[in-house]
């Protein structure tokens, strides 16, 4: 649940996803940290964070360095996670519209696809 009001779809998922990101960007933080209190003699892998975003403009926002006049109202708080997809640490990847498995749960579909991500989520 949003705690603000958001003037487009894409600032929706935007906001949802820079909430998403702060509870995901500590527990990475902590899994480097292991490895200085804890030193291991083995290989240290890399850290990173895939995720699925169905919305390109939101995908846009992530992505770029630069505010337009249509995203400079967004607050500061919600562009926290920016400097991890610079590192390459966060990649933010699209999912079209009909591999989003959620949305049997979300929205109203045609038979042939609710059944299609009822098989991919339960298998019958």
């Amino acid at each position: 649940m949003q705690t603000e009001i958001a003037l487009s779809t894409a600032e929706s998922e935007y906001i949802a996803l820079s909430q998403a990101l702060q509870e995901t960007i500590p527990f990475m933080r902590f899994m480097t940290e292991l490895d200085v209190i804890f030193p291991i003699n083995l290989p240290k892998p890399k850290l990173f964070c895939k995720l699925f975003v169905d919305n390109e403009a939101c995908i846009s926002m992530a992505t770029s360095a630069k505010f337009t006049p249509r995203t400079k109202h967004i607050a500061l708080k919600y562009h926290h996670f920016k400097s991890w997809v610079d590192r390459k640490l966060i990649n933010i990847i699209h999912v079209g519209t009909h591999e989003q498995n959620a949305d049997m749960l979300t929205k109203p579909l045609e038979l042939k696809l609710f059944q299609k991500f009822r098989y991919d989520i339960s298998g019958w």
